[in-house]
């Protein structure tokens, strides 16, 4: 692949118009075609000269010899670098995406109802994944004593989720002394997560022994997430099979239905979500996914991590054909984000 093509300016521009009418039209394109939505006037010589040295360069080929082009996978990430760098999401899907988040009624309702919009928004499989446990904000933590030596623990994380939990414990509770931890945790680590609050705990136990030791003892323990039956899982909203079922009808029956079983294997989903949290931009593009199935070399994904006080919470994006309208998929990913960065967990 040749550097020096694509640095020309002309060359850019004509890239630009190829992936563009690709993508809108899903047929190879010819020179007609750019000439016709080419700001700067050219000729169809001109335009093919351009498409071959594209083509020689590895970002066009000719799927037949009398065929107009089609983008490369190169041509996708040029596409993607240059023109949505500076895109906004419109004031209509602005409008559109706060409308169908804030009509929801429960934070979960609202994680479901966003892996529809962005369904929706790419024509492919929208995906929401909450925090694990562990990664969730505390607002604020009661312990309830019960029968049988056993603690009702209630968290209350960033957003009003509640999440209870009926744990037993080696030691005898009181009642008074399960207040004294919980106002002793809500008065400290509100707004910090149950990882970062047990890291401080821990200190706290070393540095202050003799003051500290039972009180911060006790609340490691009755916030120790294995107690809590926290194992990492995080919960996944999952919606838009279909569409990725139509856009590949003229795929073979057996690379569909892998792809199909490699969608509802959330794990498997997780997993290429989760690598969106170490990129250092704010939404990551992978095109190609091999590692799903066979099928997937045609996919792409487009990911980013909303976040609560700076701290990674969960994952949401999209999973589509390559051939996607990018700007529009890539700035409702980034809005959305945004929306519950602001708004943690559909608050």
């Amino acid at each position: 692949m040749s550097p020096t093509v694509i640095q020309q300016k002309r060359h850019q521009q004509i890239l630009t118009d190829v992936v563009r009418t690709y993508i809108e039209t899903g047929e190879p394109v010819s020179s007609r075609s750019v000439v016709l939505r080419h700001v700067e006037p050219l000729s169809s010589a001109t335009v093919r000269n351009v498409m071959a040295d594209l083509e020689e360069g590895g970002y066009l080929y000719q799927p037949h010899t009398s065929a107009g082009r089609v983008p490369t996978a190169a041509a996708y990430r040029f596409f993607i670098e240059q023109v949505t760098a500076q895109a906004t999401a419109s004031p209509e899907d602005r409008q559109w995406i706060r409308r169908e988040l804030e009509a929801a009624q429960t934070p979960e309702a609202v994680m479901e109802r966003a892996s529809h919009v962005l369904s929706a928004v790419s024509r492919g499989v929208g995906i929401f994944i909450s925090p694990p446990l562990s990664r969730s904000v505390v607002e604020h933590v009661r312990f309830l004593i019960v029968p049988e030596n056993r603690v009702l623990v209630i968290l209350v994380t960033t957003g009003g989720v509640t999440r209870d939990k009926m744990i037993r414990t080696e030691r005898v509770f009181r009642q008074e002394d399960l207040d004294r931890v919980s106002a002793y945790l809500n008065g400290h680590y509100v707004g910090w997560t149950i990882e970062a609050m047990r890291a401080d705990l821990r200190q706290q136990v070393e540095r202050e022994r003799e003051q500290y030791s039972r009180l911060a003892q006790d609340a490691l323990m009755l916030c120790d997430p294995a107690i809590l039956g926290d194992s990492g899982e995080r919960k996944i909203y999952v919606e838009g099979a279909s569409q990725i079922a139509a856009a590949f009808d003229s795929t073979s029956q057996e690379q569909l239905r892998e792809l199909l079983e490699a969608i509802e294997e959330k794990d498997r989903l997780i997993a290429l979500l989760s690598g969106c949290i170490e990129a250092p931009e704010p939404v990551h593009v992978e095109l190609g996914l091999d590692q799903m199935s066979h099928a997937g070399k045609n996919l792409a994904i487009v990911s980013a991590t909303y976040t609560s006080r700076d701290q990674a919470q969960g994952t949401l994006g999209i999973v589509a054909p390559i051939r996607m309208h990018y700007e529009r998929v890539i700035t409702a990913v980034a809005f959305m984000a945004q929306f519950f960065s602001d708004q943690p967990e559909g608050s």
